[in-house]
């Protein structure tokens, strides 16, 4: 697969995690998740036609069933049971909240980073903008008051993780392929009965309506 073509997916996923910090409406950043997740599945069947490697394979598959159409079909149906067209705020206003996602991809591109991102030195820009994904994803999870755009921020970042070890060169390995596969049905089932879980008990997916909580 061509370095343009991967720099391309490389962007769509990080794009697609800046979205999910500005989209208002709970529906498109379900899409976006979902391009997302495809962009993800096209990443690892480049490595499928290159190294015929079959347990990969068994990757792709999970990863397409899993995160391309089984957890946002769950979501958009929990979307429309319970009429969460708009999602809730952040903690911090849009100015901040780029600010700090300019600031977590120029660590990321940074030297103090350089024994990650130069893993392969032909992917070193891939590896440092999977790198940010990661730590704008985990910026996702924090700064959103919503219980959907976190499950989201989550998922996103078990996206990126998976992007990072393809552009590190480390998909082949089948320990690793089992533990991804592993990871990709604990995350899903972590984020979806959260999800299911919040709104059960609180009416809503603003987890600012927990703060009345005492220990």
């Amino acid at each position: 697969m061509s370095i343009v073509f991967l720099q391309f997916l490389s962007g769509t996923i990080f794009l697609s995690i800046i979205f999910l910090h500005l989209i208002k409406k709970n529906f498109e950043a379900v899409i976006a998740y979902g391009i997302q997740s495809f962009a993800i599945v096209v990443v690892l069947m480049g490595s499928f036609f290159e190294t015929n490697n079959f347990p990969l394979l068994l990757l792709i598959l999970v990863t397409l069933i899993v995160k391309v159409i089984v957890a946002p079909l769950f979501f958009i149906k929990l979307i429309q049971k319970h009429e969460l067209t708009f999602s809730v705020s952040s903690y911090l206003n849009l100015p901040l909240t780029l600010i700090v996602i300019a600031s977590f991809t120029a660590v990321a591109h940074s030297q103090k980073f350089s024994s990650l991102t130069n893993i392969i030195p032909a992917h070193f820009a891939l590896l440092s903008l999977a790198l940010s994904a990661i730590f704008i994803s985990l910026f996702l999870i924090v700064n959103r008051k919503g219980a959907l755009s976190q499950a989201l921020g989550v998922l996103s970042l078990e996206n990126s993780i998976v992007a990072f070890v393809f552009f590190a060169g480390l998909e082949r390995s089948p320990g690793l392929q089992m533990g991804i596969i592993f990871d990709i049905f604990v995350w899903i089932l972590i984020a979806t009965v959260f999800v299911s879980m919040i709104y059960k008990h609180f009416g809503s997916l603003d987890v600012t309506s927990m703060k009345h909580l005492k220990e």
